[in-house]
C-alpha cells in the first residue's frame, strides 16, 4: 500500500474538499458618470506681457545748459510738473529784444498813419502827385503788418523761454534721468532726459492664434456661447505662478494678422493701483471667453482614441450592454473634456472598469469609484481565502 503524501493531501483538498461547487460570476461592475448639461466657462492660457497705459520720452524743446533737476527718479510726478530748468537767461533777452520790437513797429503806425491823412487831403487839390498819396496808404498799411509780426515774434521768443522749464507731458512713474546738471541739450536730439510711463491701469499683450481668434467669433455670432456684459474676462499668474488678485478685461484685438506666425495681438487692460505689475514683466493669461449654457464635461479617463485619432467613449445602454460612441471633443476644460457631439444628456460614460467591458457585453452600471474589479459575488457567497 502506497503511503499518502503531505503534498498529495493538499492537491486533493484543492479540487475537491466537500463537494461545494464554485457560484458563477455575475456581470462585471464598472464605474459610470450619468451625462448632463451644465453651463461651462471656456478659458484659454495664454502668454503675455505687460505694457505701460501711457509712454511718454521727454525731450528739450529748447538748446541750453541745465541748470536744475527737479525730481526724484522713480518718484510719482504730474502732467505739468516741473521737471528740469535749462538756462533761461538767452530766452530772456530775446524776448527784450522782440518787446522792443514791437515798441518800434508800433511807433512806426503812428507817424505813417498821420502821413496817410495829410497826403490825401494834399492830392484834393493837385498839391502832391497821386503816386505820392498812394505810396503814403501803403506804408502805413505796411506798418500795421509790422506790428502784428512783431507780436508774433514777442509771442515765440515767451514761449521759447516758457520752454526752459521742461515740464512733464502726461502723469505717471518716471524713470531715471540721462541727463545730469551741466549737461548741454538741444531742441533736436534724439536721446530723451527721462521717461515717464502711466501704470494704473497697464495693458497685457496676449498673442492667440487667428485661427482660435476666428473660431471665437463664429461660436459668439452663433450664439453657442455666450458673454455677460460684452466683453471678456481675464485673468493673470504672474511669473513666480501666483495669481493676480484682480481681474482684467478684454479691450481690443489687433486688426492685422502677423504672417510669419499666424497670430494676432489681443490687449487687456487691468487695474494695477498697487504698482504689482510692471511694464515689460512676462505673465500668463487665461482669457475667459464666454459660457456655454449646454456644455457636457466628461472625465479625461473615459475617452480613449481609435485608430484614425477620433475620441471615443463607452457608454452603458438601456439595456446594460456596453456600446461604443464616437464624439466630438474639441478642448479641455480642467481635468475635463468638452463634448459638443456624440453625447447627450442621462446618458451614461464608463469611467472606471473599462478593461472589464467590451462593446455588447453585459455590465452593471455603478457610480465611478464604486465599482469592484472583477464582477460581482451573487448574494450570500463571500469569495474564500485562496480564491
Amino acid at each position: 500500500m502506497k503511503k499518502i503524501t503531505p503534498a498529495l493531501v493538499l492537491l486533493l483538498s484543492a479540487c475537491g474538499g466537500g463537494g461545494e461547487q464554485a457560484a458563477p460570476a455575475g456581470p462585471p461592475e464598472v464605474g459610470v458618470v450619468t451625462v448632463r448639461e451644465e453651463a461651462v466657462v471656456i478659458s484659454t492660457e495664454l502668454p503675455g506681457r505687460t505694457s505701460a497705459y501711457e509712454t511718454s520720452d521727454v525731450r528739450p524743446q529748447v538748446s541750453g545748459l541745465i541748470l536744475q533737476r527737479l525730481f526724484t527718479e522713480g518718484d510719482q510726478v504730474s502732467a505739468g510738473q516741473a521737471l528740469y530748468r535749462i538756462d533761461p537767461a538767452p530766452y530772456e533777452a530775446q524776448v527784450a529784444s522782440a518787446r522792443a520790437a514791437l515798441g518800434r513797429a508800433r511807433a512806426a503806425i503812428a507817424s505813417t498813419a498821420a502821413l496817410s491823412r495829410r497826403y490825401n487831403e494834399l492830392v484834393k487839390i493837385n498839391a502832391i502827385s497821386r503816386q505820392d498819396a498812394e505810396n503814403a496808404v501803403v506804408g502805413a498799411q505796411q506798418a500795421q503788418a509790422d506790428v502784428a509780426a512783431q507780436q508774433a515774434a514777442l509771442r515765440t521768443a515767451q514761449i521759447d523761454l516758457g520752454r526752459t522749464t521742461v515740464r512733464a507731458p502726461i502723469s505717471g512713474r518716471i524713470g531715471r534721468s540721462t541727463f545730469t546738471t551741466g549737461a548741454l541739450v538741444s531742441a533736436s536730439q534724439a536721446d530723451a532726459l527721462t521717461t515717464i510711463q502711466k501704470i494704473d491701469p497697464i495693458f497685457v499683450d496676449i498673442q492667440q492664434s487667428s485661427a482660435d481668434v476666428l473660431r471665437l467669433r463664429q461660436q459668439l455670432l452663433s450664439g453657442e456661447i455666450s458673454r455677460e456684459g460684452g466683453a471678456a474676462r481675464v485673468r493673470l499668474k504672474l511669473e513666480d505662478g501666483s495669481a493676480y488678485p484682480q481681474e482684467g478685461v478684454l479691450k481690443f484685438t489687433d486688426v492685422s494678422v502677423d504672417p510669419t506666425t499666424g497670430s494676432q495681438v489681443v490687449r487687456a487692460q487691468f487695474p494695477n493701483n498697487g504698482g504689482l505689475l510692471l511694464p515689460g514683466m512676462y505673465v500668463r493669461a487665461e482669457l475667459v471667453e464666454g459660457t456655454r449654457s449646454n456644455g457636457i464635461l466628461i472625465p479625461q479617463a473615459a475617452v480613449t482614441r481609435d485608430e484614425r485619432g477620433s475620441p471615443t467613449v463607452l457608454v452603458v445602454g438601456a439595456q446594460g450592454k456596453v456600446e461604443g460612441r464616437k464624439i466630438t471633443a474639441p478642448r479641455t476644460v480642467g481635468t475635463n473634456w468638452l463634448v459638443t457631439g456624440g453625447l447627450k444628456a442621462g446618458e451614461k460614460v464608463i469611467v472606471e472598469g473599462a478593461q472589464n467591458a467590451r462593446p455588447g457585453a453585459a455590465v452593471k452600471a455603478v457610480p465611478a469609484q464604486q465599482a469592484k474589479p472583477g464582477g460581482n459575488a451573487p448574494a450570500g457567497q463571500q469569495p474564500k481565502q485562496g480564491q
